[in-house]
């Protein structure tokens, strides 16, 4: 076993460190003040060649593939020097402390606190079968992140397995890794609340153990372990978690600007494609009853019963003519109806497939260990090989097999699914674009490059549109690619409440665009108040599409309880009405890299109730939800974050924060609150998030000095990318006139023609408004005010100063006066004695 005992010594290279322990040479690297890099590599080459990493410092030798994705940055050169005991190496941010002996290395703050410390005389290893450990101590802290895993958010105490599997119907309860193959955390201080990341730069199947072991021989400690490669880990400082999330996505990637239909209710079941015959009409009519119920249904996604052959089997890429006869004439319908359709796609190609031998002869296929033949292994329906995504020529044949059966019948999405690559040889080999490497190593990037190649696929064959990709398995860094969710879950109460936390989990994990099967996908259907209950939580997340495969000959659809139908169509519309809120989000996500749906100590980091609520979130950073996730309930509990009161959305009543509160609940409530300085953007306008604008834009705002945004673009091309779009600012300051200076940047011409603010004040009404310094009229009459083209009132009961005024598509000022107002001059001053 090699191991990191003693420390030899330190040297300063041109821009990195070289350390030198009894048995293992290791390297550090300081990317920025926050971002440290230590890397093992046993085999002493140091090569690089990574398929994750977005921003180095250093030549990669897939450099040129990741073209303009990759950003080259150049290391600190921070000064060292040696201690009797200790080597120290500082930045402006961070000391790192590396002991002689034991060889430890320490990680301090700016406060001089210990934010991570190695085991003493355990800190890396390597066993004689090559796997890989990295030991450090425990301290008092809770431990997020993972990636897609079950469980609690929370994994102090667990052991979280890194192995990607198809898990279908998993018991979501139990803390275990699913689809991704994700190996970072962050590691938060119970007494600072100071948030430290970990990423382990390795695409083997690993494993952490976080403080789930006890040995009498050692200090509490946690660890990770991998089947192969280095421990290669970036130390990713906070202090807070956004700053963790923004700096680990500069590393692994941005999330990518999907499309704003994407946002809407997206629809799927496997019944309908596996119907024997006219599945294009079947679809077509849910389509058509969707419409009669008044639920629009933004996008479609396909499932594979369109690829079934004669056999019964699917061949990616092939259509069954029988169940969809002319697919462009479907394609076009469905787009006509503002609803694309993304087609599922499996990267496993039975050896009986009708083009196994031009994926054969064309390096297509994951190849045996010892010789150049294609590897078989398990597969749905048989036996089957796997796409080489690594292999240039993988790449190619598989987009030009897209294009030609998908992208050219007008398809402008893609969904990626069963791309997990069980592949139980690991050894079977990899073409590692012309580097060698094996399954083992390389099959958790296999779908992350899949979902690379589909992306450039539909932005080749259509430029102008924006490409919408979903893949259900991925690596670090999938979230440049594709949307993501969590796989074929069960319909139960269980899925709903841990599936909740699985889609924080994955925000931790630099994920934001992600969701769940909205009322469960395997097993019965869901039962009518678990549906309900599961809408009014699922239009919360990311990605929300219900999608079933029921057991019990049914289809999970908005209007299967016709006695309930309205309360899905008012969970459904509400989420419509707050599209331009989270649009906003959504781009925010793709620059800072934080989650949209995300666990309250994201924002509330320094209020310690809040790491063990997990039934509730923040949506964005204004808005607190609380969905009902039990059965027969009629009252919840609600803990509202100290620092701020909250005000109920809708009536506006007003609560002190650090509370817990209860709530009644009946079946058509779901518990939402706008913090104070809180922002929140809506509109009536959107029935269909492709066909319709926002005309009438209504601006919630609960008064404090602060700024925020409103993001737009045209939603569907990538203009965006060349400066059309406009992100207008509001800049608040809340006083007793509260003034409100709105800036805008960007070539978009909006759609929007009237702001409408709804300045909440539960205390009093205002005084005046002015704009740009004229006042506004008040409007006596509330019958009126929907019609006015410019005029204020202040509605009695939400206590909200509404404002109306045109879309000026320039800067502006708005004020509210809250000043005193003596009426008859006959209130007297007092002053306190």
């Amino acid at each position: 076993m090699k191991t990191t005992n003693k420390l030899i010594s330190v040297n300063k290279e041109n821009d990195w460190f070289s350390i030198q322990t009894e048995s293992i040479a290791l390297r550090m690297y300081f990317l920025s003040d926050d971002i440290i890099r230590l890397r093992a590599d046993f085999t002493e080459k140091y090569e690089e060649a990574s398929y994750i990493l977005t921003m180095t410092g250093w030549d990669d030798k897939l450099d040129s593939l990741l073209g303009n994705e990759r950003q080259r940055i150049e290391l600190l050169e921070p000064e060292f020097v040696e201690n009797k005991t200790h080597y120290a190496i500082k930045t402006a941010s961070l000391t790192v402390k590396l002991f002689k002996d034991p060889f430890v290395v320490k990680i301090y703050n700016q406060d001089g606190k210990v934010i991570y410390s190695d085991l003493p005389n355990r800190a890396i290893q390597q066993d004689h079968l090559g796997r890989v450990y990295h030991y450090s101590e425990t301290r008092d802290e809770r431990y997020f992140g993972f990636g897609e895993t079950t469980g609690n958010i929370n994994k102090k105490g667990e052991h979280i397995s890194i192995s990607p599997k198809d898990a279908i119907n998993h018991d979501p309860s139990k803390t275990k890794n699913m689809y991704k193959h994700i190996p970072f955390y962050m590691r938060v201080d119970n007494e600072s609340h100071h948030a430290l990341g970990m990423f382990y730069h390795n695409s083997w199947e690993s494993e952490f153990h976080m403080d789930s072991e006890v040995s009498g021989y050692w200090p509490r400690y946690s660890y990770f372990r991998a089947e192969g490669g280095d421990i290669d880990v970036f130390f990713i400082n906070g202090p807070k978690v956004t700053d963790v999330l923004e700096r680990y996505t500069q590393l692994t990637g941005k999330p990518y600007m999907p499309p704003k239909y994407s946002m809407g209710y997206l629809g799927s079941t496997m019944y309908y494609p596996e119907l024997p015959q006219d599945c294009d009409d079947a679809i077509l009519g849910f389509m058509e009853q969707n419409d009669r119920e008044q639920i629009p249904v933004s996008g479609f996604q396909l499932s594979s019963g369109y690829t079934v052959g004669p056999d019964n089997k699917r061949y990616v890429f092939t259509w069954n003519q029988k169940r969809f006869p002319e697919p462009s004439r479907f394609f076009k319908a469905m787009e006509e109806r503002g609803c694309p359709v993304s087609p599922n796609i499996k990267p496993g190609i039975l050896v009986t497939h009708p083009y196994y031998d031009e994926y054969a002869s064309n390096n297509g296929f994951i190849k045996t260990a010892d010789s150049e033949n294609p590897y078989t292994d398990s597969w749905w329906g048989g036996m089957g090989s796997f796409v080489d995504f690594t292999h240039p020529d993988g790449r190619r044949v598989w987009k030009d097999q897209m294009k030609r059966s998908l992208i050219d019948h007008g398809v402008t999405s893609i969904w990626n699914d069963n791309c997990e690559y069980e592949i139980n040889d690991r050894m079977a080999t990899c073409h590692f674009d012309g580097l060698g490497g094996v399954a083992g190593e390389l099959k958790a990037i296999q779908p992350t490059l899949m979902g690379k190649v589909a992306q450039e696929a539909l932005a080749e064959s259509a430029p102008e549109v924006r490409p919408y990709v979903i893949n259900r398995s991925g690596s670090a860094g999938i979230q440049r690619y594709a949307q993501t969710w969590s796989g074929d879950n069960p319909s139960t109460w269980c899925a709903m409440q841990y599936g909740l936390k699985t889609i924080m989990g994955m925000g931790l994990s630099g994920v934001p665009n992600n969701g769940a099967d909205v009322g469960g996908f395997a097993g019965p259907r869901p039962e009518k108040e678990l549906f309900v209950r599961w809408v009014q939580s699922g239009v919360f997340y990311p990605r929300f599409s219900i999608h079933s495969c029921n057991t019990d000959n049914t289809v999970t659809e908005p209007w299967m309880y016709k006695d309930v139908t309205q309360l899905i169509r008012d969970a459904i519309q509400l989420r419509l009405s707050l599209s331009p809120y989270l649009y906003t989000w959504l781009r925010r996500s793709t620059q800072t890299g934080e989650p949209i749906l995300r666990p309250l100590m994201v924002d509330f980091q320094n209020d310690t109730n809040v790491y063990d609520v997990e039934d509730q979130f923040m949506w964005g950073d204004s808005l607190l939800v609380a969905p009902v996730l039990e059965k027969g309930v009629k009252q919840k509990d609600v803990y509202l974050p100290a620092g701020q009161r909250w005000l109920r959305w809708g009536t506006h009543e007003v609560y002190q924060g650090g509370q817990t509160i209860t709530l009644d609940v009946e079946l058509d409530t779901i518990p939402m609150f706008i913090k104070q300085g809180g922002f929140v953007t809506s509109t009536s306008d959107i029935n269909h998030l492709k066909l319709d604008q926002v005309e009438t834009l209504k601006l919630h705002l609960a008064p404090a000095t602060a700024s925020y945004e409103l993001y737009e673009d045209d939603g569907e091309t990538n203009k965006f990318q060349q400066g059309e779009y406009k992100l207008s600012r509001f800049n608040v300051d809340s006083k007793d006139i509260c003034t409100i200076n709105v800036k805008a940047e960007g070539d978009y011409v909006s759609p929007i023609k009237m702001y409408e603010w709804h300045v909440i004040s539960p205390e009093k009404g205002a005084f005046w408004c002015k704009l740009d310094g004229e006042l506004i009229p008040q409007v006596l009459d509330r019958n009126h005010f929907a019609d006015c083209e410019i005029g204020w009132i202040f509605d009695c009961a939400d206590n909200t100063v509404r404002v109306r005024y045109p879309n000026l598509n320039k800067d502006h000022q708005l004020e509210v006066s809250f000043e005193k107002f003596d009426l008859i001059g006959m209130i007297e001053e007092t002053e306190d004695e």
